[in-house]
């Protein structure tokens, strides 16, 4: 059994609360969080500054609990936002201990996170008449979201830096 200590659940608390307002103010600038992205961040945080597990929790509630309070993300994003962020903040969690290098462990778990949505997808598709399938969505998904996947790839290894300079 994995037990989490207070200072863990709290941070794990503060990601899911950052995962669930980033979206709102995003959208309350119109721009659109399809493009950007806002709640992928505090999972990706999660994963490194807590753990894998916490970045799991923060990606497995943020979806369900925005859109029970917002309303975003769209109900039939949900489930398969449920299925990219927790690979994202596990495998950012883990990849970010074993290869200590940023920007590749976060390319490398943005392409698992978006495989994941994928498969899902797929796994829908099965049992809806969906217009186009995973390979479609992953080359669409890929292009809306260069602009997010840019901001990520920027703000993330430049907040662990900062974040590495408080703590000296």
């Amino acid at each position: 059994m994995i037990k989490l200590t207070s200072k863990e659940i709290t941070l794990t608390a503060l990601f899911i609360t950052l995962g669930i307002t980033l979206p709102i103010v995003f959208h309350q600038m119109a721009l659109a969080g399809r493009i950007f992205s806002p709640m992928h961040i505090p999972v990706f945080l999660a994963g490194i500054f807590v753990s894998p597990v916490s970045g799991l929790i923060v990606g497995l509630v943020c979806p369900l609990m925005s859109f029970l309070l917002t309303g975003m993300p769209p109900p039939y994003a949900v489930p398969l936002m449920s299925l990219e962020l927790p690979v994202y903040g596990v495998s950012i969690g883990i990849l970010i201990r074993v290869i200590k290098f940023p920007v590749l462990s976060l390319l490398l778990a943005m392409i698992l996170g978006r495989l994941a949505f994928a498969f899902g997808l797929f796994i829908f598709g099965l049992f809806l008449s969906l217009p186009y399938g995973p390979e479609a969505f992953v080359k669409v998904s890929v292009i809306t979201g260069l602009p997010g996947i840019a901001i990520q790839l920027i703000l993330i290894p430049l907040l662990m830096e900062a974040i590495q300079l408080v703590k000296k």
